[in-house]
C-alpha cells in the first residue's frame, strides 16, 4: 500500500484529476498572472492590493503645488524646544518666530495661542493673523 499521493498515483493517466480534460493549462486556474483579477484570485489580489482598486478614480493636477503648513495653536505649543533649539528668540516679552528656518510656508489658525509672538511667514490665513494680533504680536509676510 503506497504512504503517500505521488507513489500512489503514480502509472495513473490523470493522477487523481478525475477525467483527462481536466488540469490542461492556464485556463484551469483561471488565467496567468494577475488575469480575471475582477472576479477571481480574489484573496491573492486582496493580500496585493489591499482592496478594490479597478477603474480610474479622480485626477492628477499637473500644475499643483504643495504648501507646508503649521496650525497656530502646534506653534504655540512647540515655542519652548524652539527656543531650546535657538530657531525662535526671545525678543521683551514677545518671541521672534521665522517660519522659512523651520521649512513652513503658511500659518493656519486652528489652536489657541497663549503667549505674544511675532511670526514672519510667506502666508497666513486670515484666522491665524486674527489670533496673533490678538494677543498683541505681530504677523510678518515676507
Amino acid at each position: 500500500m503506497p504512504t503517500n499521493k505521488r507513489s500512489k498515483y503514480r502509472g495513473s493517466r490523470t493522477c487523481g484529476g478525475d477525467t483527462h480534460k481536466n488540469r490542461r493549462g492556464a485556463g484551469n486556474r483561471g488565467g496567468r498572472g494577475r488575469a480575471g483579477i475582477n472576479a477571481h484570485h480574489f484573496v491573492k489580489w486582496y493580500k496585493e492590493m489591499g482592496g478594490p482598486v479597478f477603474g480610474k478614480d479622480g485626477f492628477c493636477n499637473q500644475t499643483r503645488t504643495d504648501v507646508t503648513t503649521i496650525d497656530i495653536g502646534t506653534l504655540d505649543q512647540i515655542v519652548p524646544s524652539l527656543l531650546a533649539q535657538g530657531i525662535a528668540k526671545k525678543d521683551g516679552d514677545a518671541i521672534v518666530i521665522d517660519t522659512a528656518d523651520m521649512g513652513i510656508e503658511k500659518v493656519l489658525g486652528t489652536g489657541k495661542i497663549t503667549r505674544k509672538i511675532n511670526i514672519s511667514a510667506q502666508a497666513f490665513s486670515e484666522i491665524a493673523k486674527a489670533k496673533i494680533e490678538k494677543m498683541g504680536g505681530k504677523a510678518q509676510v515676507v
